[in-house]
């Protein structure tokens, strides 16, 4: 923990892949219908900038067992995204090919957290 807790979330690169995903995540949503926006496009963006915050949240906190505790906020707040974005292909938001994208990259996000997550075990 004493390498990652001197150096700031800012530096860690989970959290600005996630920072970038949520910018992402914002432009696609931007596409939404308009009657969307205080339903599925503000539930997909919460969970999404959910991801970075907690690991910001989590780096700061006094012990490795607390910053843990807020990377599984974050890996949850990865599989709310994820099922969110499937919903809004199910409902013609978006097409498989603007899907997979923000799929792998999820996948990609999940494994940085556990990797970062399993480093304290």
């Amino acid at each position: 923990m004493s390498a990652e807790k001197s150096r700031s979330y800012r530096d860690l690169r989970v959290w600005k892949e996630a920072v970038e995903f949520v910018k992402d995540v914002y432009m696609l949503t931007s596409r939404f219908p308009a009657n969307e926006i205080y339903g599925l496009t503000n539930q997909i963006r919460r969970a999404a900038v959910s991801i970075p915050s907690n690991i910001a949240e989590g780096q700061g906190r006094n012990s490795p067992k607390e910053f843990r505790q807020f990377l599984g906020i974050a890996l949850g707040s990865v599989g709310e995204v994820e099922t969110q974005l499937i919903i809004a292909k199910e409902i013609a938001y978006l097409n498989i090919e603007e899907l997979n994208p923000f799929l792998e990259r999820i996948d990609h996000i999940r494994k940085m957290l556990k990797s970062l997550s399993n480093s304290f075990a």
